[in-house]
């Protein structure tokens, strides 16, 4: 079985943000005994910018861009040795894999990050993987480590995303009154309105908002996904053995292929085509490409071959995405017209914006 494990800052470190290297030690003991039984482990790890910031003795989170660079550029070093040196006494190879949202979004370096990945898994190292907080900006990072958890384990078709969190899992409502939820079916707007934003412990970026977010994402792509304490490694096994452990959020059973949920997942949208409801209603139900009659507008700019939402003008909801064959200038021009118009206009292959292959649905 093929697993990615999620692993946040407030399980990585102690009260006073130092890396916690007995739980780590301790983890890597769990997950080698894994891989001996001949499972497949990537970790995503956070806790860079906050063994920075220990590091360098500041009591609070940084909040500018450039605070988070300089003190994950501190961190990561040190959690990669703490990894290392955990891992080492169990006989296993552990390698860093830094990633950047652009990885995922150019679709030769997706596919080099994916072979890469499957090499390392193929001679059992162990890839330690965290978000390239050092390089990465504002308007091309991933946001949280939940995210980036996700788009991996779509990325390299595992069988299972486990999210550690602090908690025992998925509460419906406050956690000190409410009761959690064990199995999910499917993320409906109830359950998204459960999930909250913000991190229990202070020292995360996500909650369990981000969770909810991920596991759509590997849930689309066939993964199923488990939302569970990090602090209980002995419960492992009886994860991978499919026993009831935290919540667990079960994968679609008709999942995207792969290029569609890169398409839908690791692109990221450039812009909006709104059309009206007779084309969404093409597009949802007949199976059909998109074409510039049922177009009324559009925002971007963006470029042929970008990634695009579509939604429909009167809901203005996103109900699918898909690469465009135009750029934006291109489709203002003749948005709304037939074919035989459209050649009248200019010189174009085809009326078709979105091919039905390059195009995915969102509901």
């Amino acid at each position: 079985m093929r697993l990615v494990i999620k692993i946040g800052t407030s399980t990585l470190t102690l009260k006073d943000g130092l890396l916690n290297r007995k739980y780590i030690f301790s983890l890597a003991k769990h997950l080698s005994e894994l891989q001996d039984d001949n499972h497949e482990i990537i970790i995503v790890s956070s806790g860079a910018v906050g063994a920075g910031q220990a590091k360098l003795g500041l009591l609070s989170r940084p909040k500018t861009t450039r605070e988070k660079q300089a003190f994950a550029a501190v961190g990561q070093p040190l959690v990669m040795n703490a990894y290392s040196d955990a891992f080492l006494k169990y006989g296993k190879t552990v390698a860093q894999i830094l990633l950047t949202r652009e990885v995922f979004d150019k679709r030769t370096e997706y596919i080099n990050a994916r072979n890469t990945l499957n090499v390392l898994i193929q001679n059992k190292v162990v890839p330690i993987i965290n978000e390239n907080d050092t390089v990465s900006i504002s308007e091309l990072n991933f946001g949280d480590n939940d995210t980036l958890a996700a788009l991996v384990a779509s990325t390299i078709d595992a069988d299972k995303l486990i999210l550690f969190t602090d908690v025992d899992g998925f509460y419906r409502g406050n956690l000190a009154t409410s009761e959690l939820i064990h199995k999910i079916d499917k993320i409906t707007e109830d359950i998204e309105s459960y999930a909250t934003s913000g991190s229990s412990s202070g020292k995360g970026t996500g909650g369990m908002k981000t969770k909810i977010t991920a596991a759509k994402i590997a849930t689309a792509s066939g993964v199923d996904t488990v939302i569970t304490n990090g602090l209980k490694l002995n419960l492992l096994k009886n994860i991978i053995s499919d026993c009831q452990v935290g919540t667990v959020i079960k994968a679609k059973k008709q999942c995207l292929q792969a290029k569609k949920s890169w398409i839908a997942f690791s692109k990221k949208s450039k812009g909006t085509i709104f059309v009206d409801t007779k084309a969404a209603d093409i597009l949802l139900n007949k199976g059909k490409s998109l074409l510039s009659a049922g177009i009324v507008k559009i925002t971007g700019p963006f470029h042929r071959g970008d990634t695009v939402n579509i939604a429909n003008i009167e809901t203005k909801k996103d109900f699918a995405r898909g690469l465009t064959n135009y750029d934006s200038s291109v489709i203002e021009k003749i948005k709304g017209k037939k074919t035989i118009d459209i050649k009248k206009i200019m010189d174009i292959e085809e009326d078709e914006i979105i091919h039905r292959d390059n195009l995915v649905l969102l509901q």
